[in-house]
């Protein structure tokens, strides 16, 4: 519609002086006009000259005085005819800024007399503050001293408005011909592809910023680890089966079943499907019996290892559960000394804060040979560690229901400022391997640790929920780069 009136007025008239009256005068909002006059001059089909006048609009505080009066005619009015009030009360009867001000203003116009008792000193006043502010807001001319007089008040703001003048272009035409973007396969074949007007390609204008992806740290950090073990002659485990029996997950690992770990607290037990299906049932019956009555040298535990226990579906707590099956089937086969790594994720029933999460990745390695020792898994984790660039280890003595000796490992986080626990290790105990099926000579070294703490390490960032979860920052994972630099 403005378009129409806009082109039509320029037909029979020169130009549009105004497009602030041209818009009033026809009921049209101004800033549509606006963006018409903007689209047509882009096009040629007119002129446009910008215009800017400076008005004055009330502020919030003078559209209030505007509606209620001024605060000096509010007190005045509040102050009885005859008679006096306390200054008191009358502050009681009005608001704590009309009352300030309005004290201020109505003693400078001597309208009335201050003390502990106020009276008025005149009959009647006149409010010209809300006369002035109305005239304003009419969008009425006041005089410089008014102006200045509301400006000092802070009741009114200046204001730039602005329009254009227009006027005929060199395409102008009663009615805008919409230019052609493409030339279709209906155009050639009608033939009206001649009659077209095409719209200009501008070649200089910059096409859309090609979006590059991002690699997360973890993901980074992960591409390095496996790399390392992939150099130091590793073979990865396969570890897409998220869900895991409590047989695999514990009880293989000779965890027994009255754990803490295999509460409910600790570990995400399934509803549906709640228990496995099927278990390789002559191992179950010698894990059963090395649990109960103990064997290869183990007193066990010496107590009543139940079936429906095992079969409880779960969450794994960790991918060692992984490596207990890849054992097994190592076990059925003539025995080849094997090393094997795993990254992926598990999921424990954790309170979170900053340096735990219920879910995170796990990396898993371990090596299966005859004759291995605790210096051999020291030697390993040094090796493995210093290729990470992670060169600061400590060991420390711990327990383990699997492994024996187990050791904790440390590293110093120089975010922290102090030795932070990355993982664990230790060799399997015969317990585990030799209901397997194992030859009794072979030993199992093996190591764990969470991918989120060495990358918090690596790139100094002090609480995990800042790495991986809901809360992460994008920004941190545009910001770095793409690939990590300096590891041997």
């Amino acid at each position: 519609m403005a378009e129409e009136a806009i082109l039509g007025y320029l037909e029979k008239n020169e130009q549009i002086s105004d497009s602030g009256n041209f818009a009033a005068e026809r009921g049209f909002d101004h800033n549509d006009v606006v963006n018409v006059i903007k689209s047509l001059h882009g096009f040629r089909y007119i002129d446009a000259q910008d215009i800017k006048r400076e008005t004055w609009v009330l502020t919030g505080e003078g559209k209030k005085y505007a509606a209620e009066g001024s605060p000096e005619v509010q007190l005045f009015l509040a102050v009885p005819a005859e008679g006096s009030i306390s200054k008191d009360e009358l502050q009681k009867k009005l608001d704590p800024a009309v009352f300030k001000i309005g004290c201020s203003q109505a003693g400078k116009n001597k309208w009335v007399e201050m003390g502990k008792q106020v009276s008025r000193k005149v009959q009647n006043v006149e409010d010209k503050v809300k006369d002035l502010l109305l005239q304003v807001q009419n969008g009425h001319a006041l005089s410089k001293e008014e102006i200045g007089s509301l400006k000092a008040r802070k009741l009114i703001v200046p204001q730039t408005w602005k329009g254009y003048s227009v006027r005929k272009g060199p395409n102008y035409a009663p009615k805008r011909k919409k230019a052609a973007t493409d030339l279709t396969r209906e155009n050639l074949q009608k033939g009206d592809w001649k009659e077209l007007e095409f719209k200009e390609y501008n070649f200089n204008a910059k096409g859309q910023p090609a979006e590059g992806g991002h690699l997360h740290p973890l993901l980074k950090v992960r591409k390095q680890l496996k790399d390392i073990f992939l150099q130091m002659g590793f073979e990865e485990m396969p570890t897409n089966n998220f869900v895991e029996s409590s047989f695999w997950n514990f009880d293989a690992l000779f965890q027994p079943q009255q754990h803490p770990a295999r509460d409910s607290h600790d570990t995400f037990f399934l509803e549906e499907p709640s228990t496995t299906r099927e278990l390789p049932e002559d191992y179950v019956e010698r894990v059963k019996r090395v649990h109960e009555s103990g064997g290869y040298g183990s007193r066990g535990y010496g107590y009543e290892w139940k079936r429906e226990e095992a079969n409880k579906n779960l969450l794994r707590t960790h991918t060692t559960a992984v490596s207990s099956r890849m054992l097994k089937a190592l076990a059925e086969k003539p025995f080849a000394p094997k090393k094997y790594f795993s990254i992926d994720r598990v999921f424990r029933n954790e309170a979170v804060d900053r340096t735990h999460l219920a879910e995170f990745h796990q990396i898993e390695g371990l090596i299966c040979d005859r004759g291995l020792t605790l210096g051999d898994l020291i030697g390993v984790l040094h090796d493995f560690f210093s290729r990470l660039g992670m060169s600061k280890l400590r060991f420390k003595p711990a327990y383990n229901p699997y492994t024996e000796p187990s050791m904790e490992i440390f590293s110093y986080h120089e975010g922290f400022g102090k030795w932070v626990e990355v993982g664990n290790s230790g060799m399997f105990r015969p317990e585990m391997l030799l209901p397997m099926g194992l030859p009794e000579d072979v030993r199992v070294i093996a190591w764990g640790l969470s991918l989120e703490r060495p990358t918090m390490i690596l790139y100094g960032i002090d609480n995990i929920r800042d790495l991986f979860g809901h809360k992460v920052d994008l920004g941190l994972i545009k910001r770095n780069p793409i690939c990590r630099l300096g590891i041997s």
